[in-house]
Parts: C-alpha cells; structure tokens; sequence
C-alpha cells in the first residue's frame, strides 16, 4: 500500500497490519491480489478447466454407466463431468483421491489426469521469480508480495541488514528494494523513490 503524506501523519493504531499471508499457488503472476477462482493462470484456460453437475436420477430413467467404475449409477444423485455421468465416490483426484463432487464444482485435465485444483497447479502451475534472489518460486509455494514483487517468505528481509519482518512491522519499498525502517531511515540508499508499505 502506498503512502501518502497525509495518510503516514496518522497514527499508528488506525493503520492495517504490515505483512500480509498471500493465498498459495497461482494467482500472484496476476496483476490482481484476488483469492477468486475465477482468475487463472493462463495455462489453465486452455480447456483444462472442467464444470462438475449435480444431475438428478428420474425415477423412470434407466441407469446409467459410471464413467470411474463401469457399474451402474442407482443413487438418487449423480454427477456429470466431462461429458460423462459418475457416482460421487468415483470422481477422485488421480493424485490425493479427494472427492472432486464434495470440494466444489471444478475440476482439471491434463495429460489424461483428473486433478483437484491443487494438485493441478502443483503439477502444472505458474511459476515466477523472487525480486530478492531471483530463483524460480514454484506456483504452490507461499510468497510474500510488495507491490509488484513477489518473494520467498525466507527472502522478505531488509535487502540491505537482512532483518526478516514479522506482522506489524513497517518495510519500505525503494528503489525497487525492500528496507527496513531503520536502514530507510538512515539514508542508506539516496535517490530514487520512496514508498512506505504496509
């Protein structure tokens, strides 16, 4: 959050928490800060993003195949993904075997996987890299963001005494670098912009 000169005249107990947990995985390449699932990461909006319906057995409707078991679907309710019909159990995660009817209405293919939205992403999710040290931060991994960067949670320090913040504390965004009072204070660094986070 950016500061301005009237809003750090406040006091301090009027203002939010400094450092703030982001959701896991794939949302902190948006340029959004949104837990909605309705925003993805590209790689999942190439058909791999599949609806899962609640579909009601008509008493005078034959039963039908289910598409996990081949046995016949006699239960009052079954569900229908992909074109096929599935009874509640069936309809797993191929990775952790979560019940994709109980944890909502989405589920994802890829490489003739059926995936809950984590392992999904764990498998194939957007990948970025720490402002701090540049290595690659895999998707699921929890991250530390300030303003357009993003970081490990072990690299969100001082980037000059390397003091790691805890909730509440005050980190300054300058040159694009991420300072602690002290150090922002001091004048360590000249020019450039300052932009007090929070």
């Amino acid at each position: 959050m950016v500061l301005d000169k009237e809003e750090s005249k406040r006091p301090a107990a009027q203002k939010p928490p400094l450092i703030m947990m982001l959701p896991p995985p794939c949302l902190l390449w948006d340029s959004s800060v949104s837990c909605s699932s309705s925003i993805l990461p590209a790689v999942m909006k190439r058909e791999s993003r599949k609806r899962v319906s609640v579909v009601p057995l008509q008493s005078r409707e034959k039963p039908r195949g289910c598409a996990g078991c081949n046995g016949k679907i006699r239960d009052r309710f079954m569900l229908q993904a992909l074109d096929r019909f599935w009874h509640e159990d069936c309809l797993k995660c191929a990775c952790c075997d979560c019940r994709l009817g109980r944890i909502g209405s989405t589920l994802y293919t890829r490489a003739n996987l059926i995936l809950c939205r984590r392992d999904y992403l764990r498998l194939f999710g957007v990948t970025g890299n720490c402002a701090a040290c540049s290595k690659l931060i895999p998707a699921f991994e929890m991250v530390m963001r300030a303003r357009d960067n993003v970081y490990h949670l072990d690299c969100f320090a001082c980037q000059l005494c390397r003091q790691r913040f805890c909730v509440g504390d005050k980190f300054f965004l300058k040159n694009n670098m991420i300072l602690c009072q002290l150090d922002y204070e001091g004048g360590h660094l000249n020019g450039g912009s300052d932009r007090q986070l929070q």
